[in-house]
């Protein structure tokens, strides 16, 4: 059997690739165990500086492998209790929880299907660029569930605004790569073949910065969406600077600007 989650290391890159194209990289046991493991594993990883997040074939990721979930329960004589389905839910949860609380910067590649579980992913990461087949929506609302399921419901608001996220929460709709690029929801619409080289300019550019200095400005961002003042984000960012500018990687970033190069940074 094919691993469910491809995992490509270059020169402090991960291209990770959900890799169930025939079931539309839809995430079954098998794959949320393996996206778990590797978020997790991202915590105090010095190596990988940025991760390309992307899926096998024509889509990004269906969702939920719903085939699956109903051929498990085929033979039970009654619906899984509480704990169970909690315990169910949150092995997905913690997916986008461990997506956030990775220092690395996450890029995602959508490209045709990006529902439910599959939105819920593209959303967790940090920039996303879609290509003109892409469609997301978060599908929980058409299957009998609330529509606010794995994050959604923190993230489509503080990136679309109230009114768009409510509509696309409550009526499951799905939102297309143009109206997703006005809206602000992706950063860039491509061609199906451009996907890839549009995503280089941008591996490109988080590379070339300080390693320190990127993963604290990740941090940043994270601690600033929910800050509850100006003073507590101005905070967190003298703290970084500080911290910064008293690294050596500070000093090799000034040399290279001023001798027109790109830095070289120290692994560490």
């Amino acid at each position: 059997m094919s691993q469910p989650l491809l995992i490509e290391h270059d020169d402090g890159v991960d291209r990770v690739t959900l890799n169930r194209p025939d079931s539309l990289n839809a995430l079954d046991p098998a794959l949320i165990d393996a996206l778990n493991v590797y978020f997790q594993g991202l915590q105090r990883n010095r190596d990988t500086r940025v991760v390309v997040l992307r899926g096998a074939g024509k889509n990004f990721c269906a969702g939920l492998d719903l085939k699956a979930a109903m051929a498990r329960r085929a033979g039970q004589q009654e619906p899984p209790g509480v704990t169970e389905s909690l315990d169910s839910q949150r092995r997905i949860a913690d997916i986008v929880m461990l997506m956030r609380r990775c220092p690395q910067p996450i890029l995602s590649l959508v490209q045709g299907a990006a529902a439910g579980g599959g939105f819920a992913l593209a959303l967790a990461s940090d920039i996303r660029i879609a290509t003109k087949s892409a469609r997301m929506n978060c599908a929980f609302i058409k299957l009998g569930l609330g529509g606010c399921d794995i994050g959604t419901s923190y993230f489509l608001p503080r990136l679309v605004g109230v009114s768009v996220a409510s509509e696309l929460i409550l009526t499951g709709r799905f939102i297309g790569a143009e109206r997703a690029l006005a809206v602000g929801l992706v950063s860039e619409v491509v061609d199906e073949d451009k996907l890839d080289a549009a995503a280089e300019p941008y591996v490109d550019a988080m590379i070339t910065a300080s390693p320190v200095g990127l993963r604290l400005s990740k941090e940043c961002l994270n601690m600033s969406v929910d800050a509850g003042s100006l003073e507590a984000a101005i905070a967190m960012e003298d703290r970084n600077q500080v911290l910064c500018s008293r690294s050596e990687e500070f000093s090799e970033g000034i040399r290279a600007f001023l001798e027109k190069r790109k830095p070289v940074y120290i692994k560490r």
